[in-house]
Parts: structure tokens; C-alpha cells; sequence
């Protein structure tokens, strides 16, 4: 499927249907999204749904019966339908499937919504329980953005601001499977609101968060560039690149519910932070893109 790009004269934005995710975001020129070079991440951006990250041994319980599912869920590789699309906006569609079924055992229809408002992109996750029963499901994002930003400093020159003091903790992992560890410890902000950024920063994965400002800036006293991700609806924030390497990309992930436990086959209505949405019922989840 060919990629869709939709702009306003500020922004131009590519989405692929394939997956439903962001490919590019240029803006005077510069590209602000990671270019998926393989060497160290041969990806863009993910949609986290159904789940977000990893289950103990692929595998998660429901109503007494066991389903596998790949890490993040399954919109990867997935050709979303183009629901609607005009010049700075496009809607993409998933429906439930056969296919899905096996892996998942509900009617759903997932949209993601994504629109251009002068430097803003919004992009709106939108989820209907076509069935009748409760739909379970977590939820999540995971572009990957350019350090330096068009090309300004070097790596160790930018960082991430949060927009007031804070206390944040850190959801550690089980370093043998990437599982959460059942462990949290404070991780302290520069100032309160400052994480310069290193590489080894990212040498046990992501770094996971909660207790912060539900916003956070990726800057440069460098630059007069910069990315603001506003997530109000995301209780935890995964900062992340591929880990022991140079990698000059840094992904901002805002999450709606955690990764299975270690050595734990979740049972998905039980875990907890997973949404519960009720039959008929549509839940909407927005992030805003402010890209300066």
C-alpha cells in the first residue's frame, strides 16, 4: 500500500496504511522522524494495541484459555482500510478478523485519527467494542524522533523537559526478558524537570516512568528545534532507543497499561491498568504532536 501524506503549510505528515504509522514529519525542510535505518532500528513508529510490550512467554490468559500474541500487539505488518482523508487529515480503520480472533478473542473496531491544526499534529486512537461483551485491551504509542533534530549539536546536546518539578519513579525490568520486575526505584530529574540524554541511558532498555507532568519536551539549547508530546490519557512514559548502541534516535512512548510480570502468564482481565471497555461503548485516546 502507498503511503499517505497529508499537510497544512506548516507540517507535512506521512502515515503508512500499513501498521497506521508515522513515517515522516518534515517542517521547514528538516525531518524529524527516525528514518528506520536497520543498523539500529528498521522502524518508524508503532500503534500499541492490544497490548503494550511483552507477555511472559508470548502468552496471556483469558476466561480459563490460553492465547499467544506478539510483543506490542498485532497492528504491525497489518493493512489498516482508509476511512477518510482529506488534505490535513486521515483516518485508518481495523476491524476485527479471523485472524485476530485466534489472538485475540473480541469484536473491535480500532481508528486512528490523525490531523494537522497549524504545528500541531493530533492523533486520536479511537476504540469501539463491536461485541458484547467487556473489550480488554491495552493501549500505546512509539514514534521514533531524530537526535539531533535537523541536525543541531550532537546527541549529549539535547534533552528531555518535563513542564514542572516532579518526582518521577521508574517500572523496572527483568534485564533476562525485558518483563517487568515487579521493582520501582525514583529516577530524579535535573532541577525536577530536566533528563539530558546519554546512550547508556538506554543500556537496560526503556526507561519507564510514571508520576510525571503528562507532558515532555524533547530539546536542545542548540537548537531552536524541538518536539512536545502532550498524553493526557497515559499513565506511564517509555523513553527508549536500541540499547548499547550510538543510536541517534530516542523513541517517546506514552502507555496506557504496562508489559506483563516476570515469569507471570497475565490473565488479562485481572492485570492491572488494562481498560475494560463496555459493549457498544467508544474510547478515545489523544496526543498531541507540537513540532517547532
Amino acid at each position: 500500500m502507498e503511503t499517505i501524506t497529508i499537510q497544512n503549510g506548516t507540517l507535512a505528515v506521512t502515515v503508512d496504511p500499513v501498521g497506521g504509522a508515522l513515517t515522516s514529519i518534515r517542517r521547514d525542510g528538516a525531518e524529524y522522524v527516525w528514518q528506520a535505518d536497520p543498523a539500529y532500528w528498521g522502524s518508524h513508529d508503532k500503534n500499541l494495541f492490544p497490548y503494550v510490550g511483552r507477555m511472559n512467554e508470548g502468552r496471556y490468559l483469558l476466561e480459563g484459555k490460553t492465547y499467544e500474541m506478539p510483543i506490542h500487539g498485532f497492528c504491525g505488518g497489518r493493512a489498516f482500510a482508509v476511512a477518510g482523508q482529506g488534505p490535513d487529515f486521515v483516518r485508518l480503520l481495523l476491524a476485527d478478523s479471523e485472524e485476530t480472533r485466534r489472538m485475540y478473542p473480541f469484536a473491535f473496531r480500532f481508528e486512528i485519527l490523525y490531523r494537522l491544526e497549524g504545528e500541531k499534529l493530533i492523533k486520536q486512537s479511537i476504540v469501539t467494542n463491536t461485541g458484547t461483551k467487556a473489550l480488554l485491551f491495552g493501549i500505546g504509542a512509539h514514534p521514533g524522533f531524530n537526535v539531533p533534530l535537523g541536525g543541531d549539536g550532537s546527541f549529549t546536546d539535547w534533552q528531555f523537559v518535563f513542564p514542572e518539578p516532579s518526582e518521577p519513579v521508574r517500572v523496572e525490568f527483568d534485564q533476562k526478558n525485558y518483563l517487568i520486575s515487579g521493582k520501582e526505584a525514583p529516577w530524579p530529574l535535573a532541577d525536577g524537570t530536566r533528563l539530558p540524554l546519554t546512550h547508556d541511558l538506554f543500556d537496560l532498555d526503556a526507561v519507564v516512568l510514571k508520576g510525571m507532568p503528562r507532558q515532555v519536551t524533547l530539546c536542545s539549547d542548540k537548537s531552536r528545534r524541538s518536539v512536545t508530546v502532550d498524553y493526557p490519557d497515559m499513565p506511564f512514559l517509555g523513553l527508549w532507543h536500541a540499547p548499547h548502541k550510538d543510536a541517534p534516535y530516542v523513541c517517546i512512548e506514552p502507555w496506557a497499561s504496562l508489559p506483563s510480570r516476570s515469569g507471570v502468564t497475565e490473565d488479562l482481565a485481572a492485570q492491572p491498568h488494562i481498560i475494560h471497555l463496555p459493549a457498544g461503548e467508544t474510547y478515545t485516546n489523544t496526543l498531541t504532536f507540537t513540532i517547532r
